[in-house]
């Protein structure tokens, strides 16, 4: 059952040096002598004032008590990490939030409405085909058996968060892109070298008080509010999109809330 179409297709080496001994032939001149021979005694009183010197020099080194330390240099500052709950840490289970459209629309002869009841009728693992966009894609190949994800209600009168299913089989071809007849059919795509995928869910439950989109978008312009980052709401037509931990534990903090138990 194809869940929902996403128009958007995620379409030199150093000089010898100079020898500096000059070798000298037959036909260069004999050297003269141009300079006088130094004084011994006065060469003898310039190497003793340079000793002088150099003793007062390290003396006032050692003594200066106002010479300034060198500084340290200063420490990286840490790059912070975004939190992750205990319980996901322990399990490795990752979150999802998936969309399909409740409400009838008819393309290439085919209604593709699917909605949490329709999931819930289903007594087979579903896959979760008509994945047309790379990143949603990249999304599904990167999830694994166990993960759990929000079922969303799109493209309808109040978009929401109505279920939680799990992920049970992870990615395979998706093989409806093969089929000329189906809805999302793709020239492109082949069985040698399949472009999309699918993964296949179960249904957990369905919410009785549905989280509406209205209210993750109000809970995400809050300043520092878990949802401020949440995929879905910063790439609003992307139809697989990631939900942290965090993200998680609150939106399921606010199901409690309303009588909505989702148990991990």
């Amino acid at each position: 059952m194809p869940k929902r179409k996403v128009t958007e297709l995620d379409r030199g080496l150093e000089a010898p040096r100079r020898a500096s001994r000059r070798i000298s032939t037959s036909n260069d001149p004999p050297e003269t002598a141009s300079k006088a021979a130094p004084n011994p005694k006065k060469s003898k009183k310039t190497e003793k004032n340079k000793k002088v010197q150099k003793t007062a020099v390290n003396s006032k080194q050692e003594e200066d008590p106002e010479a300034k330390p060198k500084k340290a240099p200063r420490a990286a500052k840490p790059v912070s990490q975004p939190a992750t709950s205990d319980a996901a840490l322990a399990s490795g289970r990752q979150y999802w939030l998936m969309k399909a459209e409740p409400e009838s629309r008819i393309e290439k002869g085919h209604d593709i409405k699917f909605s949490i009841d329709d999931l819930a009728a289903k007594t087979e693992p579903e896959p979760w085909d008509g994945i047309r966009a790379y990143a949603a894609r990249n999304n599904l190949r990167a999830m694994k058996k166990g993960d759990l994800a929000f079922f969303y209600h799109s493209s309808c009168k109040v978009p929401a968060i109505v279920g939680v299913m799990e992920i049970v089989e992870e990615h395979s071809p998706d093989l409806s892109a093969h089929d000329p007849s189906a809805p999302y059919h793709d020239p492109s795509s082949s069985p040698d070298n399949p472009k999309w995928s699918v993964v296949h869910v179960t249904f957990r439950q369905k919410l009785t008080t549905p989280v509406t989109l209205k209210e993750l978008k109000a809970w995400q312009g809050e300043k520092g509010h878990p949802l401020e980052n949440m995929q879905m709401l910063k790439l609003a037509r992307i139809s697989v999109s990631k939900v942290s931990s965090d993200e998680w534990e609150f939106l399921v903090g606010e199901m409690a809330k309303r009588g909505d138990v989702v148990k991990h």
